[in-house]
C-alpha cells in the first residue's frame, strides 16, 4: 500500500475539482449585507454582523419574538428596536456557555405572543422591531471582539434605533458603552443590576466579565458618579473592584439596602443618581442578580439575590424616564433548567420595552381609551 492508494489522497484531489463560485458569492453577499468589520480584524472577509454564521446557522426562523430578520444591514432605517446578539464567553472566569445566551433567549421567546395583560401593551402594535442576528465575535481574542461590538453598537446608535443586546458574558458591557459614547452630547448614566460590582481593572490579566464598568467609567462622558449598581452582595466578591467603586464614587446598592428601604425608594435614588447631569441612561441587566433558584443558567450564580417579581418591579420603576439602550447578559443555557433562565431574560426585555412604550419613551403609546368595536351591520 502507498499514499496514492489512500481514500484520503483521492478525496484531496477531488476537492481541487470542486468549484467555489457559490461559496465565494455567499461570502461576498454576507460582507455586503453585514458590513465591514472593525479595523483590528485582519480577515476582511469577516462581516461585522454575522449573516451566514460559521455553518450558515442564522436565519429568520430564530429571531426574537419571530420579528423579521434584517439580513441587509445597509437598509436599517426607521425601526424602533433592533435585537442583536453578542455571543461571547471568552470573558468568563468560571463557567462558560453564555455564547449560547442569544440563541437561548430567542428560542424561548417563541412562547410569547408579544402582548402583556399587566402592562396593557402589544409590542407588535406599538413598536417596529427587527432582529439583526449576531455580531461576528472572535472567540480567541477578546479585544478584537470588543472592537466588533463597539462598531456594531455605534452603527445602531448612529441610525437612532433602540438597541437590545443579548450577551454573552458581562465583558460586553464595556464595548456597548464605548460604542454609544461618541453619539451622546453629554454624560451617560448606567443602571447596573448584578450580584457582582464588575469594577476590577483586570481579571486573570485581561479585561473580562468582572471588569466592564472599571473601563466603561474611564470613558470621559460615562463618569462613575452616574453609575448605580443594584443587588450587589454574596461571597464571590472582588475586593479590588469594591475599592475602585469606593474610590471612584460609584453608588453600590446591596440586597440588604433593598430589603431595608424598599423597591420604590431605591428606584428613586437610582434614577436621581443615574440621571444627574446626564443626557441618557444605559441599562445593564446581569441575570445573576436574580436568585439562582429562579435563574440557575448563569456563569457565576450567587444565592440571596432578587426574586423575579422584585427585579421586574424595579425595572418598571427605573426605566420610566427612558433609556438609550439595554443589554441582558450572563444567560448560560448549558446550566439552565427547563429554559427558565432564558425565559426570564426574554421577560426582562419585553417588560422593559413595554414600560418604555407606556411611558411614552419609545414607539407608539397605546390609546388611553380602547378603540370602539365597529358594529356589524345586519340586514333587516
Amino acid at each position: 500500500m502507498n499514499r496514492e492508494q489512500l481514500d484520503g489522497t483521492r478525496m484531496l484531489e477531488r476537492e481541487a475539482d470542486i468549484p467555489s463560485k457559490e461559496r465565494i458569492e455567499r461570502r461576498r453577499q454576507a460582507l455586503e449585507w453585514g458590513l465591514e468589520s472593525a479595523y483590528s480584524i485582519t480577515d476582511r472577509t469577516l462581516p461585522l454582523f454575522n449573516r451566514n454564521g460559521a455553518a450558515g446557522k442564522f436565519s429568520s426562523s430564530n429571531t426574537f419574538l419571530g420579528v423579521p430578520f434584517q439580513r441587509d444591514m445597509r437598509s436599517l432605517d426607521g425601526q424602533d428596536v433592533v435585537f442583536v446578539g453578542a455571543p461571547l464567553d471568552a470573558g468568563s472566569t468560571y463557567r462558560t456557555g453564555t455564547r449560547f445566551g442569544p440563541d437561548g433567549i430567542r428560542a424561548i421567546s417563541a412562547l410569547s405572543l408579544g402582548y402583556s395583560f399587566e402592562l396593557g401593551v402589544d409590542l407588535f402594535e406599538s413598536l417596529r422591531m427587527i432582529d439583526a442576528g449576531d455580531i461576528s465575535v472572535i472567540p480567541a481574542n477578546i479585544e478584537k471582539t470588543f472592537d466588533q461590538i463597539d462598531k456594531a453598537v455605534a452603527f445602531l446608535h448612529e441610525r437612532a434605533v433602540f438597541p437590545v443586546v443579548f450577551g454573552g458574558d458581562h465583558s460586553i458591557g464595556y464595548p456597548d458603552i464605548r460604542g454609544l459614547a461618541p453619539y451622546i452630547d453629554g454624560n451617560i448614566g448606567i443602571i447596573h443590576f448584578d450580584r457582582h460590582p464588575d469594577m476590577g481593572e483586570l481579571s486573570i490579566d485581561e479585561r473580562m466579565h468582572g471588569t466592564p464598568f472599571f473601563h466603561a467609567t474611564n470613558i470621559p462622558n460615562a463618569p462613575p458618579q452616574n453609575l448605580v449598581q443594584i443587588g450587589i452582595g454574596g461571597w464571590n466578591m472582588n475586593r479590588d473592584g469594591l475599592k475602585n467603586s469606593r474610590e471612584r464614587g460609584a453608588t453600590v446598592i446591596s440586597m440588604g439596602d433593598i430589603d431595608r428601604w424598599g423597591l420604590d425608594r431605591i428606584a428613586e435614588m437610582a434614577l436621581e443618581i443615574a440621571w444627574e447631569n446626564a443626557k441618557c441612561v444605559w441599562l445593564s441587566f446581569d441575570i445573576d442578580v436574580v436568585d439562582p433558584a429562579f435563574a440557575p443558567g448563569t456563569g457565576t450564580p450567587e444565592p440571596g439575590g432578587m426574586l423575579p417579581r422584585e427585579a421586574l418591579r424595579m425595572l418598571e420603576l427605573v426605566t420610566r424616564e427612558g433609556l438609550a439602550g439595554m443589554e441582558v447578559v450572563e444567560v448560560a443555557p448549558p446550566y439552565d433548567v427547563s429554559d427558565i433562565t432564558s425565559l426570564l431574560g426574554a421577560r426582562v426585555v419585553m417588560d422593559v420595552l413595554g414600560n418604555l412604550v407606556n411611558n411614552g419613551k419609545l414607539g407608539r403609546k397605546p390609546p388611553s381609551e380602547p378603540e370602539a368595536i365597529p358594529e356589524i351591520e345586519t340586514e333587516d
